[in-house]
């Protein structure tokens, strides 16, 4: 059944991580596919290893927490 991948940058407290991944399973449900067939994998990723415009997102979001 689905498998949902989200990456996001590290940093972000468990209570959130749990919020992504209950309210993407309910997403599925309210297509009627049942929850337990339903995987959300959160990836973790650090700002200095993810780039955009050519620049890390360290650099160019340096005021953003994750």
């Amino acid at each position: 059944m689905p498998v949902v991948h989200v990456n996001m940058w590290k940093g972000i407290d468990q209570e959130k991580i749990e919020y992504i991944i209950k309210n993407v399973t309910k997403v599925f449900v309210d297509m009627g596919i049942p929850a337990h067939a339903v995987s959300v994998i959160v990836h973790e990723i650090p700002k200095e290893h993810w780039g955009e415009g050519g620049e890390t997102c360290a650099v160019r979001f340096k005021d953003i927490e994750p």
